[in-house]
């Protein structure tokens, strides 16, 4: 049953309120005496609807509105106001107040307006739920200037129907990049498949990607489309390509070359108009010279690449990234946002990510939301294996030890250079400073190096 929270500094008023709905709506109701004791309750109290009173003494309904916004409280909330004030009423909707009420409206209409309310506090949780479960309702963000390029490049290819490889370490969000070259371009409204190549058994590659007819294999009992079929005139995401087996590969080839494609178990070849979009964390080119991949469908698969940077080289992306990825876990497990303490994001800045990335990250979020009822998350709920990595050089190596110690020292200083700009968004001087160096035009002789530019 729905609990509705009425607030109201005068008892006889939030009372009768509170025993009407009961009683004409069949809801469970709780009562607070003024702003600062509503905030309280929504706080402690599972609150699904809010009756809230614009004109109180001390912490007031404008307050009150403006304190829920400021934490992503999504509770619907209905004002009312005895002064007939239009204008009140439109900036309390402003604010994010679903409805207005007049003090002096029949109950019956009061109850309709909280079964609305309620309705509509549903459906925006359905659709967030179903955003996050088909990716839309995690966008790519970041204010980096890394992630900045990425997403201008991304707009570019956009219109254009090439293949793109998408090239990235894992976790690093290359089906986001994928949704929005597709989101973003003329193909938005037909399908986006995504299929993950690591993922099919060899046997059932061909299959999956170019359809089969019946009796094209023991347990082939009806004619069925691939992937390609079905993302025609649309977008077919690979993930993970450099898993195809060779056989796969040669057909993928024939696909990309004249767009004709043919079911297994039928010699008639059907034409598709399909915008193949590429993804791996392998180095393809070694993958070419140990002949695990073919030459000739990396050319046509590379005809433009996007290259994902890891986290840690745009880790002035965190607190971003954070915020949305406590929203996100907020809302799924239906709790009040929280909000990160200074101290906790700057050991989220300090570490590597070398693990998982951004995906890394949503996940360290959701262990932060659950460690507390807090509001605030404090530092020393962030994990023992990030706190300890944060303050470590180790975080600092390269994660992929291969080359000469040269080599291997060259790649640390950048990736150290690299993470101190993003951490002072760039600023030379700063950045010089922070790293112990004479003065900035000593950095910006490092920065020429190794190829970074502001």
């Amino acid at each position: 049953m729905s609990l509705v929270l009425i607030v109201d500094d005068i008892a006889a008023m939030r009372d009768q309120y509170a025993y009407d709905l009961k009683r004409l709506g069949g809801f469970d109701t709780i009562t607070a005496s003024g702003g600062a004791a509503g905030l309280t309750t929504l706080d402690q109290e599972p609150v699904d609807c809010v009756i809230l009173d614009l004109e109180m003494p001390g912490v007031d309904g404008f307050e009150v509105l403006t304190t829920l916004k400021r934490k992503g409280h999504k509770v619907p909330v209905i004002v009312y106001t005895g002064t007939g004030s239009y204008d009140r009423c439109v900036r309390a909707v402003k604010l994010g107040a679903y409805s207005f009420i007049a003090k002096d409206e029949p109950l019956e209409r009061v109850v309709r307006e909280v079964e609305n309310a309620l309705a509509w506090s549903g459906l925006r949780s359905e659709i967030n739920r179903l955003k996050r479960k088909t990716g839309e309702g995690s966008p790519l963000i970041g204010e980096s200037r890394s992630a900045l390029a990425m997403m201008e490049l991304i707009d570019r290819l956009a219109p254009i129907p090439s293949a793109v490889l998408i090239m990235g370490e894992s976790g690093t969000g290359k089906e986001l990049v994928a949704r929005r070259l597709h989101d973003a371009g003329t193909r938005k409204k037909r399908p986006f498949v995504a299929v993950n190549c690591a993922a099919l058994p060899d046997a059932m590659v061909e299959s999956e990607l170019f359809g089969h007819e019946r009796g094209a294999f023991t347990g082939a009992d009806q004619v069925r489309k691939g992937a390609f079929e079905t993302a025609d005139k649309g977008t077919l995401f690979l993930d993970e390509v450099g898993e195809l087996p060779l056989a796969a590969q040669a057909k993928l080839l024939r696909v990309l070359e004249d767009g004709i494609i043919t079911r297994l178990g039928s010699h008639q070849g059907r034409q598709v108009d399909t915008r193949v979009v590429a993804a791996t964390n392998r180095d393809l080119d070694s993958e070419v010279a140990a002949g695990r991949f073919r030459q000739d469908l990396l050319f046509r698969l590379n005809t433009h690449v996007v290259q994902v940077p890891p986290l840690r080289e745009r880790l002035s992306d965190v607190p971003l990234l954070a915020d949305h990825f406590l929203t996100m876990t907020c809302e799924k497990f239906g709790c009040k946002k929280r909000i990160l303490a200074p101290e906790t994001l700057d050991r989220l800045k300090s570490y590597h990510w070398s693990r998982n990335n951004i995906r890394e990250l949503r996940n360290v979020m959701e262990r932060l939301v659950i460690a507390t009822s807090e509001e605030l998350i404090t530092a020393d709920l962030v994990p023992a294996e990030i706190s300890a990595s944060s303050s470590s050089s180790e975080a600092l190596l390269p994660t992929d030890p291969e080359g000469t110690l040269k080599q291997q020292k060259t790649k640390a200083e950048r990736q150290i250079i690299l993470a101190a700009l993003e951490r002072n968004d760039w600023h030379i001087t700063n950045t010089a400073q922070k790293l112990g160096l004479s003065d900035h035009s000593s950095l910006l002789k490092i920065m020429k190096r190794h190829g970074l530019k502001k």
